[in-house]
């Protein structure tokens, strides 16, 4: 007879246990809702004056970048809620054409479903300028709980957070590139990975996974970037790099090595003495006018003499939780892929007809990144010595906002003094990620004080792969540069309060001080977001018409043909009549050449441009405006003074013959002759958004 086990008598916690843990957790809620509280107040002092003027000023001028973050907002309410169709695609932009494709483009659809219950509220842009106050307040929180997941210590991780999101480089995108200012995904992604790795739920993979799909919707750069992070991560965990054991030196590559680098750095020094020449090898010439191929061969050169060197041994080991990330790995990716399948069908439906948009990767003229002096300079939106930095760093390629990259000197100073004086050692996984992520924010080659030294960076390879490289302008890696040293910032704190306990709270509070001195770039300079009086005029018009404004053309992220600018994009927030032209991050050249086959629009391209045209492009245009106007259904044209040239003003009227209707500071107003009435063309929009050809 077999005998019968004994009941299992479970425990159950004492009243005192249970009452202790609910303490516990109650105090962690009040340290989070308090650290949140703080960082609101803090994000309202880091954009004064912008809280008193939320309804009429933005931090960015309408006519540039900011203009199409505000239309972003706009058109996916539009789309989504008044349209009632896919937010992807819109005919209010390139409105001759069937549709404007929006899946190539910064779309922000986090950004614009935060925005959607406002719009109605408090209008456009009170809901763009709220939301950009809510998104510095999630990535400051964001890498608080990222923070305090690695060192456990409030006061510091709070510090961190600020740090990361008021750095020089997230303010500066606040007056342009408001999308990389939605940075906290980031620091959730990091988080999920320490903890699904720790706890193995399947849970915690699929936040992972959600986490990736929410990166790419506030920017498709930070969806990069997770998977950079994912295999940072995993290089970091599974890969132990050492140094080799010491002698057995390879003396005869030694001397090789040392040879070949001696000749190829005397012909880099002549090329740079001389300006170049060319010789005469076996009857061939062989010119060498540029630095970029020896200074590259004599990189590749002096690595290869310190791995011979060095010799570093690579050991691959899979810890515990390196192997629970993987095996759950299948949960995160199908997560994330339902969860990006709006974007994803919508860019395979233009991958299906050609409409993909690749850019041309040039060895020597792609995208330069940022300075290597511009790391170490003091904050250049500081209101006090900002203008003596902010002035070199605005004459740059790419403009002030892509060549911020200051590190704050505070936290440098701080992590510095804990590595010296506390004999803290500095984790080898965030100093990774810091150095590795300053190379690639370099660009393709190492730029000094504006010079470019053509030394390649790890990106001179990286932009060449398929999806790291489409995230083309490297200067945007400084964010993960500032993610990196916020958690080394806490983690210095933590040490030098271990150190010195009793004074603790005096260091942490001059840290702070000093922090918020250097970080704090108020007061922000505005800009006005009133449209002119003109733009009531037609939204009035009851009539289903197109605007044209001029100057007139294409434009997208890297290049423009005529010269369209982003302020119409703004102001058809306020009119929500069809323009023709427009802006996208990426314009396919199908686009640009499906306008220039209407002559009159490719007579004002040209025109806008400040080229002539020949006098049979103009008989042309001339020829077919009058059918243009109605098939088109043209109903107003906005002319920006001051942009327009007299030129291209005098053969738009010519051309279209218009009328004045109203002139206000900044915008003059006309519309073709005979079409103000209904019997000139329907009163109702055509559905679809084309024109007959």
């Amino acid at each position: 007879m077999t005998p019968t086990a004994p009941p299992v008598v479970r425990s159950e916690p004492s009243d005192d246990v249970a009452s202790a843990d609910r303490r516990v957790t109650r105090r962690a809620g009040h340290r989070r809702a308090l650290a949140l509280a703080a960082y609101i107040l803090a994000a309202l002092v880091f954009t004064w004056p912008l809280p008193m003027h939320l309804g009429t000023h933005l931090t960015g001028p309408p006519s540039g970048d900011t203009g199409v973050y505000v239309w972003n907002l706009w058109v996916f309410h539009h789309e989504l809620l008044e349209n009632m169709s896919f937010p992807w695609f819109t005919s209010t932009i390139f409105s001759l054409d069937a549709y404007a494709d929006l899946t190539l483009h910064n779309y922000t659809p986090f950004a614009d479903l935060l925005a959607l219950p406002l719009l109605r509220l408090v209008g456009v842009v009170a809901a763009f300028n709220l939301v950009y106050v809510m998104l510095i307040v999630l990535t400051a929180y964001a890498m608080y709980l990222l923070a305090r997941d690695v060192v456990g210590d409030g006061i510091g991780a709070w510090l961190g957070g600020l740090l990361f999101a008021g750095c020089p480089v997230m303010i500066a995108r606040g007056s342009a590139h408001f999308s990389l200012v939605a940075a906290a995904p980031l620091p959730i992604f990091v988080l999920l990975l320490r903890r699904t790795g720790r706890t193995g739920r399947r849970r915690d993979m699929a936040a992972l996974g959600a986490t990736l799909a929410w990166a790419t919707y506030c920017d498709p750069y930070y969806g990069v970037y997770c998977l950079l992070l994912g295999a940072w991560h995993l290089a970091a965990n599974l890969l132990d790099v050492r140094r080799g054991p010491a002698g057995n030196r390879p003396q005869r590559t030694l001397r090789a090595l040392d040879v070949l680098i001696t000749i190829v750095s005397a012909v880099v020094l002549g090329i740079a003495v001389t300006g170049g020449t060319t010789l005469s090898v076996a009857g061939r010439t062989v010119g060498l006018m540029s630095l970029h191929t020896p200074v590259l061969l004599l990189t590749v050169l002096v690595l290869a003499r310190v791995a011979a060197t060095y010799r570093p041994t690579i050991r691959w080991h899979v810890p515990a939780d390196i192997s629970t990330l993987i095996r759950l790995s299948p949960y995160g990716i199908i997560v994330s892929a339902l969860l990006l399948s709006p974007l994803l069908t919508a860019l395979a439906f233009r991958i299906y007809d050609g409409r993909y948009v690749t850019p041309h990767i040039y060895w020597r003229s792609s995208t330069p990144g940022v300075d290597l002096l511009a790391y170490f300079m003091p904050n250049p939106n500081h209101p006090i010595f900002g203008p003596w930095f902010a002035t070199w760093l605005a004459a740059r390629d790419g403009g002030f906002v892509e060549n911020v990259a200051a590190i704050p000197l505070v936290a440098l100073a701080v992590i510095g003094f804990a590595a010296w004086a506390v004999r803290h050692r500095v984790p080898r996984y965030w100093l990774g990620l810091a150095v590795g992520s300053s190379l690639l924010a370099l660009g393709p080659f190492v730029h000094v004080a504006g010079i470019n030294l053509s030394i390649p960076t790890p990106w001179t390879i990286l932009r060449y792969l398929p999806v790291l490289g489409s995230a083309r302008a490297p200067a945007r890696f400084t964010v993960l540069i500032m993610m990196a040293v916020a958690v080394l910032l806490a983690i210095a704190l933590d040490a030098i309060g271990r150190k010195y306990p009793a004074r603790r709270r005096v260091i942490l509070t001059g840290v702070a001080a000093l922090l918020v001195f250097e970080l704090i770039p108020a007061p922000r300079q505005l800009y006005a977001a009133i449209p002119s009086p003109v733009y009531d005029i037609i939204a009035h018009d009851p009539r289903g018409i197109r605007v044209l404004e001029l100057p007139f053309g294409v434009r997208d992220g890297l290049s423009s043909v005529g010269n369209f600018s982003a302020s119409a994009q703004f102001h058809q927030t306020r009119h929500h009549k069809r323009l023709i032209g427009g802006y996208l991050s990426r314009v396919s050249i199908r686009r640009v050449d499906s306008i220039r086959r209407f002559p009159v629009l490719n007579a004002l391209m040209q025109l806008s441009q400040g080229q002539p045209i020949s006098p049979e492009l103009e008989q042309a245009a001339r020829k077919g405006a009058r059918g243009f106007v109605k098939r088109a259904r043209l109903g107003y044209v906005v002319v920006r003074r001051g942009r327009a040239s007299p030129a291209l003003i005098a053969n738009a009227i010519r051309m279209l013959d218009l009328e004045l209707v109203a002139e206000g500071d900044t915008r003059i107003l006309y519309r073709p002759r005979r079409t103000a009435g209904e019997g000139w063309f329907a009163s109702t929009a055509d559905p679809d958004g084309t024109i007959s050809r």
